[in-house]
């Protein structure tokens, strides 16, 4: 049975666990402006003032593009952060754009939180995710890109990839190569579920024990990055 993730809603536990998100940490911030476009960046946690405000670092302009007219007063916004000392597990909460300063250095000043939600990364959480992918059934081999992962299992698409239409219930090996800081990942899984998409096919993966390590390993990076 899926676990949900924890609510937590008394002030002194979403100061606990705001606390344990370290200053100088890496968060992923998401943003949705009113046409519904959609943006996720990477940046820094500074702080709190418990029932006051949270600040965090300005995303790199060089990165967020055109996007940063959309960051200002009243912006909601969704902050996700790994907690110091829980390795494993993410905290994660929505608020909105109090303001933005210019000085000590550029902020954006959110809306003290109402609650976090707390999930660890080793049990249901699945996050969206662009990764490269060289999979491998058994001989043959395709370039994919892992659209979305947790622990269990990931959402594969593979473009000119019809002819794995008939591979369901095979074993598909993952090789990893997208991050030089965490070396060669490597894990397998079974083929579960299939659709035609266009130019190729999304496959369903379920995740084998053999290798879960590698796949934590992996979701515990990507979690805050920007992907």
């Amino acid at each position: 049975m899926p676990l949900t993730p924890v609510k937590i809603e008394t002030l002194s536990r979403i100061n606990n666990n705001l606390g344990l998100m370290q200053a100088g940490s890496i968060v992923s911030v998401d943003i949705s402006t009113p046409a519904g476009q959609k943006g996720k960046f990477r940046s820094t946690f500074v702080g709190f003032l418990a029932k006051q405000y949270v600040l965090i670092q300005f995303p790199d302009s060089n990165k967020v593009g055109n996007f940063g007219q959309f960051i200002t007063q009243g912006t909601g916004v969704t902050v996700r952060g790994l907690i110091e000392g829980n390795e494993g597990s993410v905290a994660a909460f929505v608020s909105s754009i109090k303001q933005t300063v210019q000085l000590p250095s550029k902020l954006m000043v959110l809306e003290f939180p109402t609650s976090i939600s707390v999930q660890s990364l080793r049990k249901t959480i699945r996050v969206d995710t662009d990764i490269r992918a060289k999979v491998r059934i058994e001989k043959n081999f395709w370039e994919g890109m892992i659209t979305d992962l947790s622990k269990n299992g990931c959402q594969l698409r593979v473009d000119n990839g019809e002819e794995i239409s008939l591979a369901k219930d095979k074993t598909i090996d993952f090789v990893i190569e997208s991050f030089p800081e965490l070396g060669t990942l490597k894990f397998s899984g079974q083929i579960c579920s299939q659709k035609q998409i266009t130019n190729g096919v999304s496959l369903g993966i379920k995740f084998n024990d053999a290798g879960k390590e590698s796949v934590v390993k992996l979701l515990y990076h990507v979690v805050t990055l920007e992907l």
